[in-house]
């Protein structure tokens, strides 16, 4: 496996993984094309793709899938085996089976609540799938699995989440679910209150303490004052003493 496609299938989950909460193990649908691709090129997919993806996986099909390949003789008994091999997931379909597209196509909508990733060489089911945002595109060209690159689609619907425009109803749920799980709830309380805590001295406080500055500096002037009334009241009672005494004489 080389370095810079490891790198590029990495750079990719990171952006389903950020904005559409993929986990592990990773859920992938595949179809009859897929299965016989692998076939025809020698892939082991249960023993490559986790490596590729860079995490658990489980791979999966439906009944309509299994169905169509049966129903397409020995020239893909083959990629029936493969298929028959992995989980298969419960679809509409029981009573009229589909064809494997539509099928897969039924498991994705509303949003694709169950986070699959589609596997498949049909290229229609592919243009199909790249028109619905958040679902990841695995394909296989020569003897190589390729995860695709976010469609359009996913990129548009991303900006919109950022701008706080378009936010699903499980998405919201999942989203403060993640956040009282991890305690941030409680952490952003925590800051907000730090923040108030965090302001300038109260300018009420600054004129008193201004004010009683000023009383203070007012007290040795008064003080002074007094202590000059005071002298001048017994210099004159000393000056009168002289007096009264002359007179007695």
């Amino acid at each position: 496996m080389g370095v810079t496609r490891q790198k590029h299938a990495k750079k990719i989950m990171g952006f389903y993984k950020h904005n559409f909460q993929f986990r592990e193990p990773f859920q992938v649908l595949l179809d009859g094309t897929f299965c016989q691709a692998a076939l025809r090129n020698k892939i082991q997919i249960r023993e490559q793709l986790p490596g590729y993806l860079d995490g658990a996986t489980q791979l999966c099909t439906t009944r309509c899938v299994i169905k169509e390949l049966e129903s397409l003789g020995k020239a893909l008994y083959g990629a029936k085996l493969i298929a028959q091999r992995f989980h298969v997931r419960n679809c509409s379909h029981h009573k009229n089976p589909v064809s494997g597209s539509t099928c897969l196509l039924s498991m994705i909508e509303d949003g694709n609540p169950h986070h699959f990733f589609i596997a498949t060489q049909d290229q229609d089911l592919s243009n199909k799938v790249k028109k619905k945002p958040g679902i990841p595109l695995l394909f296989i060209i020569q003897n190589t699995m390729v995860l695709d690159k976010p469609s359009p689609k996913s990129l548009a619907f991303v900006q919109k989440l950022q701008t706080n425009q378009l936010v699903p109803e499980y998405q919201k749920q999942s989203i403060v679910e993640l956040k009282e799980k991890e305690g941030l709830v409680k952490q952003e309380g925590e800051r907000r209150r730090k923040r108030k805590r965090a302001g300038g001295p109260n300018p009420l406080s600054c004129l008193k303490k201004k004010k009683k500055k000023t009383q203070e500096g007012q007290e040795p002037s008064a003080e002074k004052k007094k202590r000059r009334k005071r002298k001048r009241n017994r210099v004159k009672a000393e000056a009168m003493q002289p007096v009264q005494k002359n007179e007695g004489e």
